[in-house]
């Protein structure tokens, strides 16, 4: 009997963009393969029958025990790439937000992402013209800096 090959699905993903001022709230993530440190707005996947902004307040409020306020829709963006040597195609909806708790939102506020126990990130403020200097560290999915008009 021939092995079956687990078929390559395109993941669906709600992002919460939170700003303040000149800065946005993004998790750290490293590829062992690229040997790169990147950024990315936290959230995580849409389940099935799950809305997009759902997705955003379950996520957040799973991974930092946090709550979001003010969700607004800002757009969609599509992401092929490669993380740890694997392919992957995600479909992101992009959403802005803020922290209802006030202290989420000061500079040296970090908080770990977790998910059953296991730490997923490290999440804090970041400048967002840090992410177009020469040799800074991407910000991810490709095309958020442009759909954030910074």
């Amino acid at each position: 009997m021939a092995k079956r090959r687990k078929k390559r699905r395109i993941r669906p993903l709600a992002l919460c963009v939170f700003r303040r001022e000149d800065k946005i709230f993004v998790a750290r993530g490293y590829d062992s393969h690229k040997d790169e440190t990147f950024y990315r707005p936290i959230g995580g996947r849409i389940e099935f029958g799950e809305r997009g902004r759902d997705a955003v307040l379950r996520e957040v409020r799973e991974e930092i025990d946090a709550e979001v306020v003010d969700l607004v829709y800002l757009g969609a963006l599509e992401n092929i790439f490669t993380y740890e040597g694997k392919p992957h195609h995600e479909i992101i909806l992009i959403y802005d937000g803020r922290f209802s708790d006030p202290v989420l939102n000061l500079d040296e506020t970090t908080v770990l992402g977790r998910d059953d126990g296991d730490v997923l990130y490290e999440g804090s403020w970041k400048r967002l013209a840090c992410f177009r200097e020469a040799g800074a560290p991407p910000l991810y999915p490709e095309g958020l800096l442009n759909l954030l008009g910074a």
